[in-house]
């Protein structure tokens, strides 16, 4: 079984042994999650409940209870506090995270896939490579988050991101375009305004009756997505990808900025007005 170190090191070899393009996101590939690394745990959940009670109790950013590199997947962890911890490599695959609360938590390079965070709480967390395909955050609250995760197909319907940035690491370009990746996510009825968009990913996505006001939404990759009924008021789409998009209806666009600018305007689809 690898150690803590020895999997570090074979997740940093993973992604700078590929080309430049080849960004975070594309580890999975490469990973079975089938195997006790992934789908195992080390702890029990009083273990775990017990570690995050010994930290210490001061200020929420200076709890310092340290998971790093845990196997704590498929546990009950619902309604725990992790709030400050460091979570760097732990893994969490398919976990019940319900109503847990990860404020100010580092959970770089972690691993939720299909991970059940209903009602969590993410407050300014760091979500750096953090791997959370088809994660379950209903409701759940992200505002001020910064994440450069990996949201392929999850479940954020109701979810708050306001103020929360998704945009490209440009100092990390070695390791490929790290951005937030929201494909073929469900964002209906969140709020992501005020969030940093920029350069994220979010073909296909659901967007239905989101609130993208004042969003930085430049060079962004929007295409197939369903804007349908989204508040776009301030919204800057320079540069933002919107093929074959669906749009909302002209009122809803008229408070957008830059729309003009947009790629791919002319292949967007709008709606039917009455």
């Amino acid at each position: 079984m690898l150690s803590r170190v020895a999997f570090a090191l074979a997740l940093m070899t993973a992604l700078l042994g590929h080309p430049r393009d080849a960004v975070a996101q594309d580890l999975l590939r490469y990973v079975d999650l089938n195997s006790p690394e992934m789908s195992t745990s080390e702890m029990t959940r009083e273990e775990v409940d017990a570690l995050l009670k010994a930290a210490p109790q001061g200020p929420a950013d200076q709890r310092s209870a340290n998971l790093e590199g845990k196997r704590l997947s498929h546990l009950d962890l619902s309604g725990l506090d992790f709030t400050g911890s460091n979570l760097r490599l732990a893994r969490f695959n398919r976990t019940n995270l319900k109503g847990a609360r990860f404020d100010r938590a580092i959970l770089n390079q972690a691993w939720l896939i299909d991970a059940d965070l209903t009602e969590a709480s993410l407050v300014k967390a760091s979500l750096l490579s953090t791997q959370m395909q088809r994660a379950k955050l209903g409701g759940a609250d992200l505002s001020g988050a910064r994440i450069t995760a990996d949201l392929s197909g999850a479940s954020l319907s109701g979810a708050k991101l306001a103020g929360a940035d998704l945009s490209a690491d440009m100092r990390n370009q070695s390791m490929g375009l790290m951005r937030g990746v929201l494909k073929s996510a469900d964002l209906r009825n969140a709020d992501l305004s005020g969030a940093n968009l920029s350069r994220a990913s979010l073909a296909f996505a659901k967007l239905q009756n989101a609130n993208l006001a004042n969003c930085n939404l430049t060079h962004a990759d929007l295409a197939g997505a369903d804007l349908s009924n989204a508040n776009l008021a301030g919204a800057d789409f320079t540069e933002t990808d919107l093929a074959s998009a669906l749009l909302p209806n002209a009122a809803a666009l008229a408070g957008a900025r830059n729309l003009d600018r947009a790629w791919n305007l002319e292949q967007a689809r709008r709606p039917r007005e009455p």
